[in-house]
């Protein structure tokens, strides 16, 4: 195969915990050709969509993990595959670059994950198309919502539909004396929509990753268990990784999901559960493929470099 790669650039990445490379080792592995491309350097010529890029060779080395060739301009057709792995925030440069994927896609190219439905599933936003799976949760801009939202379910979390790595989430608690000020920054002096969601008590036990392939779920999670004193779940906020296995409610949170998944071509999602209840679909650059694999020795990369080729075959 020859296989493209959108990402941030490879010189920059966490290279102990980056799950797009732990991808393209796997895939480099299967005598697969990989294309490194950024997210800068798509672009359309003249309705041919098309990239700068260059051939780039990986290894599993913390102090020299890749190599590039020469930068040439490709058309994206001459793929055989795409990995849209470019990380949020998802703004107009990301939508921009799914339409250009869309147009590969057109063509014949296997993106992965399908660009349309990157777009049009905001990873805070699709959860709630599941409301049988979450807690109560509002999505608005509108003070006065907003504050009988917080009053009438006391403990609440609040955080902005297009961040990451748990950037700006703040729990506020009835008569908050910061309330107001909190509502004005997250929305921007309510112009943006944001997600506010009843507190749930259980993210002390970690907020549950759960990496879900072409609609079926890993054998176990990777709870992310705050640090002392935060209330974030994040690794990138500090949080700490332990395995855990799937509960019942887990499992049935995936059943429930998993079909509208597969239909949206949303191979490769990370579901996140805290307690009993499904907060957010991942669908954009998910992560813990290295966490899955030290913690619970089940190679993520490996199920979905054969879920690359099945598709794509």
């Amino acid at each position: 195969m020859k296989l493209g790669v959108v990402m941030d650039p490879i010189d920059s990445i966490n290279f102990k915990k980056d799950s797009t490379l732990a991808m393209m080792i796997e895939a480099q592995e299967r005598n697969h050709e990989i294309i490194y491309m950024t997210s800068n350097s798509l672009f359309i010529n003249s309705g041919e969509a098309s990239a700068i890029s260059s051939r780039v060779e990986v290894r599993n080395d913390p102090s020299d993990w890749f190599s590039l060739g020469d930068r040439e301009e490709i058309k994206l057709s001459d793929l055989d595959a795409i990995l849209m792995r470019q990380d949020p925030p998802f703004n107009s440069d990301y939508i921009y670059n799914t339409y250009i994927l869309e147009m590969a896609s057109r063509s014949g190219v296997n993106v992965f994950n399908n660009p349309k439905s990157l777009r049009d599933c905001n990873e805070k936003v699709f959860a709630t198309e599941f409301p049988q799976c979450c807690t109560k949760h509002l999505v608005s801009s509108e003070k006065s919502l907003l504050i009988d939202f917080v009053n009438n379910y006391e403990d609440t979390v609040i955080k902005p539909l297009d961040g990451m790595g748990g950037a700006s989430i703040f729990r506020i608690k009835k008569s908050d004396p910061n309330l107001n000020v909190i509502l004005e920054t997250v929305t921007k002096h309510f112009s943006e929509k944001v997600m506010i969601q009843e507190y749930i008590a259980e993210i002390s036990e970690g907020d549950k990753r759960i990496l879900v392939i072409n609609g079926k779920p890993m054998d176990a999670a990777i709870a992310r268990i705050p640090a002392e004193g935060e209330l974030r779940g994040n690794l990138a906020a500090g949080a700490s990784a332990v395995a855990k296995s799937l509960s019942e409610r887990d499992l049935w949170i995936c059943n429930e999901v998993g079909p509208s998944l597969v239909e949206k071509g949303l191979v490769l999602v990370g579901l996140d559960i805290i307690g009993d209840f499904l907060t957010e679909i991942n669908v954009t650059s998910p992560t813990c493929f290295k966490e899955y694999k030290e913690l619970c020795d089940i190679d993520v990369a490996k199920k979905f470099i054969d879920s690359v080729e099945e598709l794509t075959s």
